[in-house]
Order: C-alpha cells, then structure tokens, then sequence
C-alpha cells in the first residue's frame, strides 16, 4: 500500500481563528467557553458554548455566495482555504482528477434548518421555504462546495458518524490514497449547531454541563465534577498525500498517517460501554493497522467530553490496550480548552496532535481540581499545563452517539 502524509493544515477554533491561533490557545491552556451571541439563551439551562469569536465569511467568500451556505460551510472553505495554502500546492499543476474532498459533519445545516421552520411557523400558514434551504442543510454540501471552489474532480462525499464523523473522513482519505485511487484529499470536519435546537435538543439530554456560574471552567475531563460536556463550534482541514507525490514536489511533511480503526459499541444509543469494549477494540485495530506496538505511541488524544460515564470508560481502555506503557504514556483532552466540536472534533483534534508532533508540546488538560477515584489518577492526563515534550507518535480518539467509535495515528516521520 502506498504511503499517506500530511503536508497542510487549517483550523478555525473556539480559541484561535488559524493554525497559529490554536496552537498558541493550546500551548497556553485557554479556555474558549463564554455566554453564547448566536442567540438570546436565557430561557435555556445552559447558557453558554465555546463560540468561534470574529468569524466574518466575507472576508473570504463573496456576499451572494455567503446566504447561499449555512455557516458550517462556511466554516469548511475558510479551513481548507487555509491547509491548502499551508501545503504549497501548486493548483495549476495538479491532476485535479487525482484529488478529491472527503468532509465529515455529524449535524450538517442545523442553524438554516431552524431559520426556515421558525419562518414558516410564524407565517400565515402559506409554506415559503428558501429553495436553498435543503442544499444549504445537508451535510455533504461542505465538501461538494470545496470542490466546485478549486476545481477537484475525485472522490467527493461527507462521512456521518456522530462525534466521530470527522476522524472517519480522514480514515478514508488515508484509504483512497493507500489504495491507489487519489494522489491527494483534503478532509477533515466542519460544525455549527450552537442554537437553540443544538442546545436545547442537548439540554433535553442532559448531557450538557450546566455550570452558567463558571462557565469558563465547565468543561472538566476526569475531574470529579463534571457535569456534562461544553458545546464547541468550528472546523479543520488536513491535507493528504501520497507520500512519493509530496516528496517529489519538495512539499514540507507534518507527520505520516499509519493506520486506524472503527468500531461500533452495540450497546446503547448514547452511552458508552461501561467496560469501554469498542474504545479498547477501536485503539487495538488502529495500533495494528498501524503495525505498532503500543509502546511506540507516546501521547494519547482522548475523547475526554467531560461526561460522567464517558471518561471513566475511556480510561479503563487505555489502560487495558496500553497495560503498564499506559503510565508512560501523556494523555489529554482537548475538549477541555474548545469544548465538544462534534462531528468536526476529529479533525480538530487530529490537528492539535499534529501540532504537538510537529511542535513537540502535549496540550493539556485544563480545569481539574479533584480528582475522581473511579478514574486512575497515576495515568498522566497532563492537568492544567502544557508539557514540552518530544512526541514520535500519537493516538487520537473519537466516539459518537450510535456507539461509532474511530481512531487514528500519526507518526513522525
């Protein structure tokens, strides 16, 4: 099989707009929760999400272009606008049938959803939808809207898993090109369902914290305290290439992609398994797709949404897949600093564990202050502070509401 590496990224977060901003927002431990401004949350038990701040589309996207897509996206173009400068891709000189888009979105158009039934519902009963309404909703648009921008006749799709939407795009791309079918992709994911159905259909749930009164800290991996996971908004790109096509056009590698796994938890609509089975199988197919030991990885990208049941079963399978390497091993949760991107988590962490090769640092896992006794506290969560520290090879998690489970690997090179 062919080789598979990154050579672009793009990322467009609750803390930081572009790939510096985030590295910096994870290097420094930032906290990218506030009040939401999407819309009036008063009413709503939970008032607060980690928000992309200052997001103008126009500054990227014409005008007429911008009513014509919901802002996820709009999210999408801005993050492969970004990977694809980051690559050093020459346009004019590539196979554009070699190179194809393949998007991941859990939700999709939730926001134009909304607008256009509140609009009917408020109306005089005659229905009036936008006629875009259905081309703006549908997940697969993100995708089919990066291509239709840069011309990229390859494969092009959107992969729906839930949270683990994003990571299961980019496992595909990792295929096509292994397989021979595409010299280039570029994945990742896109979200944005900070509404009032994203959060009051979550409030329904119960699966959101609720913390209004210190809301910076609300999202709390492995901390005795959580109380629910933080709604985040946002998107990522990364930018796949076989590995002899980018070496012969001199471009720069992040990290090569090794290999991963999915599998399905077959036990409840939206909790985990309590024992973490399809997490424990999940990180042991990618290590052997990957042909790795465990102990080759060196840092652990966790799910860690800050929820009661999750995080206790995701450390357990850590520790049954990594045995005593699981105490050498850094582990953190992200979604502590961005909150809980949904089907873009993937991709946005996939970037950060990019960064923290590429970089060497391990972002942390901020807001702990007790530790929980169900969860073993001698695992290194690297709590509250960065960590500079060489990383060969990370390991990202990703699980959805379905019991969709997905991990990858990247790996220095």
């Amino acid at each position: 099989m062919k080789r598979v590496v990154v050579t672009g990224l793009g990322a467009l977060t609750p803390i930081g707009n572009t790939l510096k901003e985030y590295s910096e927002g994870l290097k420094n431990g930032v906290s990218g929760a506030n009040i939401i401004t999407r819309f009036d949350a008063t009413q709503f038990k939970t008032q607060f999400a980690c928000e992309v701040k200052d997001f103008d589309p126009t500054t990227l996207i014409h005008r007429r272009e911008v009513r014509r897509m919901d802002i996820f996206t709009q999210f999408a173009i801005f993050v492969a606008e970004e990977a694809i400068q980051d690559s050093g891709i020459d346009l004019e000189q590539l196979d554009m049938d070699s190179v194809g888009v393949i998007w991941g979105s859990g939700i999709g158009g939730l926001n134009v959803l909304e607008e256009n039934v509140a609009a009917h519902a408020l109306g005089n009963g005659t229905p009036r939808y936008n006629p875009f309404m259905i081309p703006k909703m549908i997940p697969d648009i993100a995708p089919g809207m990066i291509s239709i921008r840069y011309g990229f006749r390859g494969p092009n799709y959107a992969t729906v898993s839930a949270c683990a939407s994003s990571t299961n795009a980019i496992l595909a791309s990792m295929d096509a090109i292994r397989m021979g079918r595409s010299k280039m992709i570029v994945t990742g994911g896109s979200e944005a369902v900070t509404s009032q159905t994203g959060i009051g259909g979550f409030n329904a749930m119960k699966a959101l914290s609720t913390r209004n009164d210190d809301y910076k800290t609300a999202s709390r991996p492995f901390d005795v305290d959580r109380d629910g996971f933080v709604l985040g908004e946002g998107a990522a790109c990364l930018i796949l290439e076989e590995y002899e096509h980018a070496k012969k056009r001199g471009a720069k590698i992040y990290a090569e992609v090794m290999g991963g796994g999915m599998t399905a938890d077959a036990h409840h609509m939206t909790a985990p398994h309590p024992d973490g089975l399809g997490a424990k199988s999940v990180m042991k197919l990618a290590l052997a797709d990957a042909k790795m030991n465990p102990d080759e990885i060196n840092y652990v990208n966790v799910h860690g949404t800050s929820t009661p049941l999750g995080d206790v079963a995701e450390s357990k399978a850590i520790k049954d897949v990594f045995g005593e390497h699981a105490y050498n091993l850094n582990i953190s949760s992200t979604k502590s600093m961005t909150g809980h991107l949904l089907g873009a988590a993937g991709a946005v962490e996939a970037v950060a564990g990019i960064l923290a090769i590429k970089e060497g640092f391990i972002p942390p896992t901020i807001n702990h202050f007790t530790d929980d006794p169900e969860i073993d506290n001698k695992l290194d969560f690297t709590f509250n502070t960065a960590q500079e520290k060489p990383v060969k090879a990370m390991l990202s998690n990703t699980f959805g509401f379905g019991g969709h489970n997905a991990s990858i690997i990247f790996k220095k090179l």
